[in-house]
C-alpha cells in the first residue's frame, strides 16, 4: 500500500489545511525516474520528504500528523496513537477532517474521516472518536492524469459510517476492514520518541558495513535478547572484548553519533526490506554531514530502496536540500498565525537554483531568523554585566 496524499481540514494550532503530497508534484523527466518509485502508470512517488523551517515553526507538529495518520490507516484505535497529542486543543465542538488518498492492488482509494472529542462531564475524561467516516474506491487503470487521481465526484461509496449507525468501536477506522480484505498495511518505523533521547533501541546483530561506516575501530558489536537480561558484546579493534547487560551501559564507549547512526540506518533497513515508511525528527542531530547525506542517497537509490519505502524527515540543515534535484520534495514550515507548510516547487519554480542559498538568503521569506529579533537579542547580551568574580 502506497500513501500518495494527505490532507487535514480544521487542525488544532494549524493555520488552513494541512496537505501533503506524496506523489510527484512537478514533471518527471526520464533522468528522475531512476531516483522515483513508479506506483502505477505515469504516477511516481518522492522517497525522500523533507521539512525544513525555523525552530518552533512546527516541524516537529506535522511529522506527528502524519505519524498520526498512518497509525488511522493501520486501523491502530485514536485513544491508543502515541501522537494523538496533536489533538489535544481541540474543543469540545470542533471536528477535523482527515482526507487520505493512497493506491493498493490497482486500486486507488479515498478516505474521509471525521474525528471530534467526545467529554464525560461525570468523571472529566476526555477521548476522540470518529463522527463519521467514508471510503471511496475506484479503478487506477482509469486514471489518466495527476488530476484526475484525486477526483472521485464520479465514484461511489463503498463504507460508510456515521454516528447513529456504528458499527465498530468509535475509535478505530474503517479501514479495519480493508487491511484485513488485503491482508496488508502501511509499515511505519516512527522515530519521534527518540528525538531527544539518544540511546540504542534496536537490538540484534549488527551488520559489520555499518558498524564501519559509523565507527572503522569496532571489530563486532551484538547484542543477544533471547535471554532475561541483554547479553550485549562489544569489541573494538586491539582491545578485550566488553560485556554488558544493559543498553543504557553502551553510550559509556559508543559516540552519540555511532549509536544514532545505528538506530536510524538500522530502521532504514527494515524499511527497505517492508517498502514502508520512516519518520525521523531532526534528522542532523548527532551526525556528520557525510552520514546525513548517505541515508538520504539510500532511500533514493532503487538498488538499495526497491520497495519504494519513504524517508520522512525534519532539518534545520539546509544544505541538505542541496541533494535534491527536484524541488516537490522539500516542504518549508512556517508559523506565522499558526502552523502552515508550503511545498517548494510552488514558490521556487526552477530546480537550478541553489536550495540552501535561497533558504539562507530568506527569499523564500520566513526562513532566516527576523533581523529585529536579532538585533534585540544581540542588545540584550551585549547589556549583560559580568558577576563580581567575572570582574577584570
Amino acid at each position: 500500500m502506497k500513501l500518495l496524499k494527505i490532507v487535514m481540514q480544521n487542525m488544532p494550532r494549524f493555520k488552513g489545511n494541512i496537505d501533503i503530497d506524496f506523489i510527484t508534484k512537478q514533471r518527471v523527466d526520464e533522468d528522475d525516474k531512476e531516483k522515483l518509485y513508479n506506483v502505477f502508470s505515469n504516477i511516481y512517488t518522492n522517497q525522500v520528504i523533507s521539512f525544513i523551517g525555523l525552530n518552533a515553526s512546527g516541524k516537529t507538529t506535522i511529522l506527528k500528523v502524519i505519524s498520526f495518520v498512518i497509525n488511522l490507516l493501520n486501523n491502530e484505535a485514536l485513544n491508543s496513537i502515541k501522537s494523538k497529542e496533536i489533538l489535544n486543543e481541540l474543543s469540545e465542538k470542533e471536528k477535523v477532517i482527515i482526507i487520505s488518498y493512497f493506491y493498493n492492488e490497482n486500486s486507488i482509494y479515498k478516505l474521509e474521516t471525521t474525528i471530534a472529542k467526545k467529554v464525560n462531564h461525570v468523571d472529566n475524561e476526555e477521548k476522540l472518536v470518529i463522527v463519521e467516516e467514508r471510503l471511496w474506491e475506484k479503478d487506477a487503470s482509469k486514471v489518466k492524469t495527476k488530476k484526475g487521481l484525486f477526483d472521485f465526484r464520479d465514484t461511489d461509496i463503498r463504507i460508510e459510517r456515521n454516528e447513529k449507525e456504528q458499527f465498530l468501536l468509535d475509535d478505530v477506522s474503517v479501514m479495519i476492514a480493508i487491511n484485513k480484505e488485503k491482508q496488508s498495511n502501511f509499515p511505519l518505523r516512527n522515530m519521534l520518541m527518540w528525538t531527544n533521547y539518544n540511546m540504542l533501541n534496536i537490538l540484534g546483530r549488527f551488520p559489520k558495513e555499518l558498524l564501519t561506516f559509523l565507527d572503522p575501530s569496532i571489530e563486532y558489536f551484538e547484542c543477544n535478547v533471547e535471554k532475561k537480561s541483554a547479553d550485549i558484546r562489544l569489541k573494538f579493534y586491539g582491545s578485550e572484548e566488553i560485556i554488558l547487560n544493559r543498553p543504557s551501559e553502551i553510550e559509556r564507549y559508543l559516540s552519540s553519533g555511532t549509536i544514532k547512526g545505528i538506530n536510524v540506518f538500522m530502521n532504514a533497513l527494515f524499511c527497505f526490506i517492508e517498502g514502508g515508511y520512516l519518520i525521523v525528527d531532526e534528522l542532523e542531530n548527532h551526525f556528520n554531514e557525510e552520514i546525513v547525506t548517505t541515508l538520504v542517497r539510500f532511500f533514493m537509490n532503487p538498488s538499495v530502496n526497491k520497495r519504494g519505502a519513504t524517508l520522512i524527515y525534519s532539518t534545520h540543515y539546509s544544505e541538505l536540500l542541496d541533494e535534491y534535484e527536484r524541488n516537490d520534495c522539500i516542504y518549508i514550515v512556517r508559523n506565522r498565525g499558526g502552523i502552515y507548510a508550503e511545498n517548494l516547487s510552488l514558490i521556487l519554480k526552477r530546480n537550478d537554483i541553489k536550495k540552501s542559498e535561497a533558504y539562507e538568503s530568506g527569499y523564500l521569506e520566513g526562513t532566516v531568523p527576523v533581523y529585529e529579533a536579532y538585533m534585540a537579542l544581540k542588545k540584550a547580551l551585549s547589556n549583560v554585566k559580568a558577576g563580581k568574580g567575572d570582574e577584570k
